[in-house]
């Protein structure tokens, strides 16, 4: 145990959609390959009926003593719930989304929110979709012990600086490896059997950056990531400029992250490309499922067509309904798409790796019971997201799902403004 805590410390961040494999018929119908549980479901959605449950925040220990602050230096925390029977030694341990600041200003602003400060924080939150622990709605992974790190350090859990003129903490790295020396010590995680760590958004990207050094603490154990909507493209937006390398650029260095990024990817390329996961995937040796929506909305909105690029507003119903897009903007988002496809073909040829790519306008896809396992959730060649990944994890059968372009899917839950 000394030695893991002392690796933690030197290495600094550390972690460690309609689903047709469901019976759906009046009469109750048996499901025997989820998680070695029997699962039965009726034709109605039994999360209409039941309640989510509520899962309490907890503060770090000692967080100023470990500087495990959020922007604001306020305590940073997570919501623990337990595992029980087969599941008592397995662990989903998700970070949230949240996005990034890259200059002072931002993240002065961020403070005001539950992204930089715990003080705006819900203390209780709903587990639902791959958190949730009704085996129902979650099969696979109803009775793990379940984790969400809160995102208060607007940097992918990365950062080890501050800013005493702005009373700016980026403390994300020493978050994450208080979080995990927390649950190590008091929860049991020290003693996992299997493990999946996973994110959504900027919570995707840590779950990539970090998944390799999660992995080494537990050699003899099944260790796998999972990305959700954590696959950012350096593409250019439609003035030709790229939003969100700049922003990256701004915020390894507002946050000082470029000694947490990957050697054998900062041998090759900058700081800022090893931000990017397109140039991080194809090294990653421990299994990794990228889940991800080709028509990313929030891409699509902050990189591709940020206000500043469309000063006349030509993109404005465009970006907030894909719908609407008119013929020129529609190729022009096809060629996003075709980019993301061809940009993880390599990746796709391990067999230890897992992708769901569809043809969706939205972003995150995991924590939503509607989109993660419900009888109407998105399905790429009539599978859905939740078997897709447990099929993956459980090595039941290959998910390497890759949709056809837009308007083809009719199973999205597209995000309209």
């Amino acid at each position: 145990m000394k030695k893991i805590l002392w690796s933690l410390t030197l290495f600094g961040v550390v972690l460690i959609l309609p689903v047709n494999g469901v019976m759906e018929f009046d009469k109750m119908e048996r499901s025997p390959d989820f998680n070695g549980t029997n699962v039965y479901q009726t034709k109605n959605d039994v999360y209409s009926k039941a309640k989510p449950t509520l899962v309490e925040l907890t503060f770090v220990k000692n967080p100023v003593e470990r500087s495990a602050l959020c922007l604001d230096g306020s305590p940073s925390g997570y919501h623990f719930h337990p595992g029980s029977g087969s599941g008592a030694k397995n662990w989903i341990i998700q970070f949230e989304g949240g996005g990034w600041c890259g200059t002072i200003e931002s993240c002065v602003n961020m403070t005001k929110t539950r992204h930089g400060s715990s003080k705006y924080m819900q203390k209780q939150i709903a587990f639902t979709g791959i958190l949730s622990d009704k085996a129902a709605e979650n099969p696979d992974f109803y009775n793990w012990n379940r984790v969400k790190v809160r995102s208060c350090d607007g940097g992918s859990f990365m950062g080890d600086n501050e800013n005493k003129d702005a009373k700016l903490q980026f403390r994300g790295s020493r978050i994450w490896v208080a979080v995990m020396i927390d649950l190590m010590e008091n929860n049991g995680l020290r003693d996992a059997k299997q493990a999946l760590l996973s994110g959504c958004s900027a919570g995707g990207l840590a779950a990539i950056l970090y998944c390799d050094k999660f992995k080494w603490y537990y050699p003899n154990s099944t260790v796998k990531c999972l990305s959700d909507a954590g696959l950012f493209l350096d593409a250019a937006d439609v003035s030709g400029d790229r939003p969100l390398r700049n922003l990256y650029t701004d915020l390894i260095e507002l946050q000082s992250i470029t000694t947490k990024l990957s050697n054998d990817c900062l041998r090759r390329l900058n700081p800022t490309s090893c931000f990017f996961p397109q140039n991080l995937i194809n090294q990653i040796k421990t299994p990794l499922f990228i889940l991800n929506a080709a028509y990313d909305s929030w891409q699509i909105q902050e990189s591709l067509t940020p206000k500043s690029s469309d000063p006349s507003g030509s993109w404005s119903d465009c970006r907030l309904n894909i719908a609407k897009c008119k013929a020129s903007q529609m190729k022009f988002l096809q060629g996003f798409r075709t980019r993301m496809v061809n940009l993880i073909s390599g990746f796709t040829n391990p067999r230890k790796n897992g992708v769901f790519i569809n043809s969706c306008f939205t972003h995150c896809q995991t924590e939503n019971h509607d989109t993660w396992y419900s009888k109407n959730s998105p399905a790429v060649k009539n599978k859905r997201i939740a078997v897709a990944v447990g099929d993956w994890f459980f090595e039941r059968r290959g998910a390497k799902l890759i949709d056809c372009a837009y308007p083809c899917d009719k199973t999205c839950r597209n995000e309209v403004a």
